[in-house]
């Protein structure tokens, strides 16, 4: 199961926990309401044949997917591209993975623009709405393997903060941050 917590403010090796202290976790419910983003358990193993993400792919319109695999060895320009996963940035679409091996952690703002660290680990399926404030980072075991959904082309390209003016944060501000 999914593990959300608030970060303290530290600067120091990004791919630690940051919990407060003492640690203030964030439940499923309450990370919905802060921020928009879903959360559901698949398997990992059988994601191809799981009816429920059969499922949630028609019902969601996903249409394309792609595999990632983040560790120095197999991604190209793995120091360029962790820099850039953990600049704060937002999508005109939603961002949905699931994990398949590995871990590491989505950041997210809350409706005060409070950081919340989202630690994902093998059959975790994170959907971050678009328009959110976010990033990414690998954990210590430097290592992490996910399936991204997108519904048509895939579009990667983030819009680094500030955007406020972008439709997509209007419309995120309007339908999460709002309520």
């Amino acid at each position: 199961m999914v593990r959300a917590w608030f970060m303290d403010s530290s600067d120091t090796d990004q791919r630690q926990p940051h919990m407060q202290e003492p640690p203030q976790f964030v439940d499923l419910a309450t990370l919905r309401e802060l921020s928009g983003v879903e959360y559901y358990k698949m398997d990992a193993d059988g994601y191809l044949e799981d009816s429920a993400l059969k499922k949630m792919r028609e019902d969601r319109g996903y249409s394309y997917e792609d595999l990632i695999e983040i560790k120095k060895d197999t991604l190209p320009n793995y120091e360029v591209k962790i820099k850039a996963f953990f600049e704060e940035h937002l999508h005109s679409d939603e961002e949905i993975r699931l994990i398949i091996d590995g871990s590491g952690y989505f950041d997210v703002r809350d409706k005060d623009d409070k950081w919340i660290r989202i630690e994902c680990v093998k059959g975790d399926l994170l959907i971050l709405p678009a328009g959110i404030y976010h990033r990414f980072t690998l954990d210590t075991k430097n290592y992490i393997k996910a399936v991204r959904l997108f519904v048509g082309e895939p579009v990667w390209t983030p819009i680094n903060r500030p955007a406020d003016d972008h439709p997509a944060r209007i419309n995120y501000v309007k339908t999460v941050v709002a309520q």
